[in-house]
C-alpha cells in the first residue's frame, strides 16, 4: 500500500535553483546513462534533484527496472516521490552513482558537503565503480578551497578536540555551522555537528590527516575517487 499524503506524491526542493539552465542540460545528460536493470548511487544537491527528476522521467516513459540508493533524506523523498525504487548500500552495491560539488579542481579533486550529506555520498561514491560528478562551470576553482570552507563531520562528544587539533594544522579560520530555521548548530543526518575549516593550501594529504583526528567522522575533500566531470 502506498502513501497517499502531500509530501509522499510531491518532490521538493527549498528555494531557487541557481544557474538552472545550465544544471538541467548535465542532469538530461547523465539520465541517458541510465539501463535497464541498473543501481544506481543518488547524490544530494540542486544538481542531483534535477537528475533524478529526469532519470524517473526516462523510467516512466521506457518502463525500466532500476533501484537507487540515496545519500541524503532529501534525495530518499524525491527518489519515492517519483516513484524510483530505492535500497541500500546493506542490500546492494552501486553499478554507477552521480552527485554534485561545490569545487572541482583540474585534478579532479573536489569539495562538497555544503548540504551536509558528505558522509553518506563519500561512502556511495567508495562503493560505485564510477561516480559522474555533475557541475556547471561556476563550481571549477584554479585551487580545492578557493570559494569554500572544508566541512567537517564530527561526533559532538569531540567537537573541542576536533577543533583544537585543527587549529595545530594552521588553519585560516574554523567555525561551527549554525542552522537556518531552527535554534542552534546543523545537524547532519547521522546525528553529528558540521566544522567548516578554511586552509591556506589543501595538500593532497590532508584528507587522510583531518580523518586521522580523533571524532572525525567525514570530511568534504573527496581525492583519489573514480569520477567523471560532466558539465555542459
Amino acid at each position: 500500500m502506498k502513501w497517499q499524503n502531500h509530501l509522499a506524491a510531491n518532490i521538493n526542493w527549498a528555494g531557487d535553483i541557481s544557474n538552472y539552465e545550465e544544471k538541467n542540460k548535465v542532469a538530461e545528460r547523465v539520465s541517458r546513462f541510465v539501463k535497464d536493470g541498473d543501481v544506481i548511487g543518488v547524490g544530494s544537491g540542486s544538481t542531483s534533484f534535477l537528475a533524478v527528476r529526469a532519470i524517473a522521467e526516462r523510467v516512466r516513459q521506457e518502463k525500466l527496472d532500476i533501484l537507487t540508493i540515496p545519500t541524503s533524506h532529501e534525495a530518499l523523498l524525491n527518489c519515492t516521490a517519483l516513484g524510483l525504487k530505492t535500497t541500500s548500500l546493506a542490500a546492494e552495491r552501486p553499478d554507477w552513482a552521480f552527485d554534485g560539488a561545490d569545487e572541482v579542481d583540474s585534478n579532479k579533486r573536489l569539495i562538497k558537503g555544503r548540504g551536509g550529506a558528505m558522509f553518506a555520498e563519500k561512502l556511495v561514491m567508495a562503493s560505485a565503480p564510477m561516480t559522474y560528478i555533475l557541475v556547471d562551470e561556476s563550481k571549477f576553482v584554479s585551487r580545492l578551497g578557493e570559494k569554500f570552507a572544508v566541512p567537517i563531520e564530527v561526533d559532538p562528544r569531540a567537537v573541542h578536540l576536533v577543533e583544537t587539533e585543527l587549529n595545530n594544522l594552521q588553519t585560516l579560520e574554523v567555525q561551527l555551522r549554525m542552522a537556518k530555521s531552527k535554534d542552534g548548530p546543523v545537524i547532519t543526518e547521522a546525528g553529528n555537528l558540521i566544522l567548516d575549516a578554511r586552509f591556506q593550501e589543501i595538500t593532497t594529504d590532508m584528507e587522510r590527516e583531518l580523518s586521522a583526528i580523533p571524532g572525525v567522522i567525514e570530511t568534504g575533500i573527496f581525492t583519489g575517487y573514480s569520477v567523471e566531470i560532466l558539465t555542459i
